[in-house]
């Protein structure tokens, strides 16, 4: 299995660059391959500061690639449980944080926005700092 990078999955989902884009789709379609949860966080990242998606978009576009048969993510459970955490208005890089932290008595922070967010999605937990 070959696990790929975030320019990989960027090009495959924008189509956007001549060369780059069609050997993204053949990597990806072709073969089983291995995502991060590092590199998912990442490409949500370029997804929206790079290409300027919106909160939709970037859920919509990470579900359909997690979808397809050939991916194989890392903790796909708490990825899903991010993006379905995203899609209420949470930052996507605070809702991964307290999937993995689910684990832990609680989850502290100094953003306010984040307890806010957080509590309003139901995770008591989470507590200023």
């Amino acid at each position: 299995m070959l696990a790929i990078d975030t320019n990989v999955i960027v090009r495959y989902l924008t189509s956007d660059h001549p060369q780059q884009s069609p050997r993204a789709r053949e990597l990806i379609d072709g073969q089983s391959v291995f995502v991060t949860i590092t590199v998912i966080l990442e490409v949500e990242w370029v997804l929206r500061s790079a290409y300027g998606f919106g909160q939709a978009e970037v859920v919509r576009a990470l579900r359909a690639f997690g979808g397809l048969p050939t991916i194989e993510m890392e903790d796909a459970m708490t990825v899903s449980s991010a993006l379905d955490l995203a899609e209420t208005g949470m930052d996507f890089a605070d809702a991964l944080h307290l999937g993995k932290s689910a684990h832990c008595s609680g989850f502290a922070t100094f953003d306010r926005k984040l307890v806010k967010s957080a509590r309003a999605a139901g995770h008591g937990g989470v507590q200023e700092a």
